[in-house]
């Protein structure tokens, strides 16, 4: 059968079959996600280094007294050192949903602009926007989890009669949703939004900005271990120095039980805001810093070079 023939019985030849490349399809699909994937991955292998100190930083804005080193030892020698993992579950679960989400929103839209302004960087405040939004997207989705973590870590500060001893981020989530029911979920959801917000602000748009900076004025290549470390610290300061008020307040509201009259210490986070300031003064906001910035600096760093360490072993395979 000549050449001719075979074109009109058999039409164009079919794409070949390559096993372990992905066909055209699969790897338009897997670009999509990958941002959101990759996320998800570095935010969790940070939250396994970071978790002890996370616990430490809720203990002191909860009242412990004392420097982050003697809460962290009272609580390992009282409770055991497995409790300084308490949450550890759900701070992975939130890690799933608000890093996938955040990192993944802000990768995309990043792209998206550069893209429809055929440009090579984007100016601050485009860097800060992506910020806000991917912060405030991820955090509605990570809500759940988070006021989860909040409750389990602070659950040995509470009195007996008030306890609630979830066995786990699952059954934190099941008994929330069935005492509280489904908006139970979302408590806090207003200063959790609000604090990452600020926080993917600080974070994300510093982070991008500094990397620039520090190729064009420091002389190093994009991508080398200087740009990473020195993007990924300055960014870890941002992100804690913008959102710490934030998170207080947060975790205020998370945390609060009713009063023996019933009522709730705080109508919502403006009042807490309110009461705080004036009861307390403007620099209780900031109680815990230093535990705080130990806390989400490292945590920032270790994300961002996870995240570049993902993204380097992928492109050496061709992904």
């Amino acid at each position: 059968m000549d050449g001719s023939m075979r074109n009109k019985t058999c039409g164009a030849p079919a794409a070949l079959y390559t096993p372990g490349i992905p066909s055209t399809n699969e790897y338009s699909v897997f670009k999509t996600i990958k941002p959101f994937v990759n996320g998800g991955a570095s935010g969790m292998m940070a939250t396994c280094i970071i978790q002890p100190i996370d616990m430490v930083k809720v203990r002191i804005q909860l009242g412990a007294k004392g420097n982050p080193l003697s809460v962290g030892a009272h609580i390992a020698r009282t409770e055991g050192v497995a409790a300084l993992y308490n949450g550890l579950s759900a701070g992975l679960l939130r890690q799933a949903t608000y890093t996938t989400a955040r990192l993944g929103i802000f990768n995309s839209l990043q792209g998206y602009l550069k893209s429809s302004q055929k440009v090579e960087a984007l100016p601050l405040w485009q860097k800060a926007a992506s910020g806000l939004t991917a912060g405030g997207l991820g955090a509605l989705v990570g809500t759940p989890a988070d006021l989860s973590l909040i409750r389990m870590q602070a659950d040995a500060t509470l009195p007996p009669e008030q306890k609630r001893h979830y066995k786990g981020v699952g059954d934190a989530l099941v008994r929330i949703t069935r005492e509280e029911g489904v908006v139970g979920l979302f408590k806090g959801a207003g200063p959790t939004v609000t604090r990452a917000m600020a926080l993917n602000m600080g974070m994300l748009a510093s982070n991008e900005q500094a990397r620039e900076m520090i190729v064009e004025y420091g002389g190093f290549q994009a991508g080398t271990l200087p740009v990473v470390l020195g993007g990924s610290t300055i960014a870890g300061f941002f992100a804690a120095a913008c959102s710490l008020p934030f998170d207080f307040v947060k975790t205020r509201m998370q945390k609060m039980t009713p009063n023996p009259d019933g009522t709730m210490p705080y109508k919502g986070s403006i009042d807490c805001v309110s009461k705080t300031f004036t009861n307390e003064g403007f620099m209780t906001f900031y109680t815990g810093f230093p535990t705080y910035c130990l806390r989400i600096a490292p945590h920032v760093v270790f994300t961002l070079v996870f995240l570049d360490i993902i993204n380097s072993v992928q492109k050496k395979a061709g992904l």
